[in-house]
């Protein structure tokens, strides 16, 4: 696709956004976060969307305002879950929440959760766009006397034809991923001070099995090696919105703080420092969710095209695809 080197007004709107709201929450005082965390993290999703589009000439609100918009939609019942695995596990609490009825919290926490995926989708794409750079311009240096081209041209691929008429392999995730990522679960539930961490892994041990067994994309379902690039984006993309939720949840009210049975110090910000390496496998678990929701999408605008039509489900393309589409 055509790349452009022209920011579209958007970005321009977001970064303005990020600068005012970043402003107001650091400047005011007492309550605000509440307020200002969604626009905040609106305009961060819109610059990187627009850096992306400007690089690659695609991005997420290129490809679809209301699949961009679903992306919201999603991200909100997506963090509940883990608000509810934390219920059990209480590795972090919300400073400022008493001054909020119940309907009033779930409103505003659900507004706030909305970001989340978009923003570490948008970061993986802009992630990816930056090592696809570094991977062409390698290449051509290296594909001076036509060697590179001729690699990989020979590289073989084991694809098979998917549902919807998308070239794929035919791999899936290993069987024993579901079996141990169930254990994983119910040790944290059952010894939750001992094995907290599992939180940012099992469920991507659960639900990446479930996708393969279901015919979802997997990271097993990529082109060879384009599975682990993939789930490098994702990775990097998280740890830099992590790097991000932490650092403007410094100086914020309400905000949100830890407490752990180890690994307590150092900290950079309110986080231990051992704990950005949640972000990593987070991010995976992000994409499974993703996935498993728009497997199910796909599958319904398959065999029910008069329901989805209904439902405004019936759009050109695969959602599996929409996030990280493969290349």
């Amino acid at each position: 696709m055509m790349r452009t080197s022209r920011w579209p007004a958007y970005g321009r709107f977001g970064l303005a956004l990020v600068a005012v709201a970043w402003g107001l929450n650091w400047s005011l005082r007492g309550l605000r976060t509440h307020l200002l965390f969604f626009p905040l993290w609106l305009g961060y999703c819109l610059v990187v969307d627009a850096w992306v589009l400007a690089r690659t000439g695609s991005s997420l609100l290129a490809r679809g305002r209301a699949r961009f918009a679903g992306l919201f939609l999603l991200s909100a019942p997506a963090w509940w879950l883990f608000e509810a695995i934390n219920a059990r596990t209480r590795n972090w609490i919300y400073l400022g929440r008493e001054a909020f009825s119940a309907p009033e919290y779930f409103l505003l926490a659900s507004i706030a959760f909305s970001t989340v995926m978009p923003a570490v989708f948008e970061t993986a794409e802009l992630v990816r766009s930056l090592l696809r750079s570094r991977r062409a311009a390698a290449a051509r240096g290296a594909g001076a006397d036509g060697c590179a081209g001729a690699a990989v041209a020979a590289a073989p691929h084991r694809r098979a034809i998917g549902p919807a008429g998308t070239a794929r392999t035919s791999a899936r995730p290993p069987a024993w991923l579901l079996p141990v990522g169930v254990i994983a679960l119910a040790a944290l539930l059952a010894w939750p001070e001992t094995f907290f961490p599992f939180v940012w892994l099992s469920v991507w041990l659960v639900l990446e099995p479930v996708n393969g067994l279901l015919g979802h994309r997997t990271l097993w379902s990529e082109p060879r090696g384009r599975g682990r690039r993939t789930a490098f984006a994702l990775m990097l993309g998280a740890l830099v919105c992590g790097l991000f939720w932490e650092l403007w949840n410094w100086r914020s009210y309400p905000k949100w703080i830890y407490r752990i049975a180890y690994l307590q110090e150092p900290h950079l910000f309110e986080m231990p420092l051992a704990g950005y390496g949640g972000y990593l496998p987070f991010a995976l678990e992000l994409f499974a969710l993703y996935q498993l929701a728009a497997g199910l999408v796909d599958r319904c605008r398959r065999h029910r095209p008069a329901a989805a039509h209904a439902a405004g489900l019936d759009r050109p393309g695969r959602l599996a695809e929409y996030v990280l589409p493969p290349a």
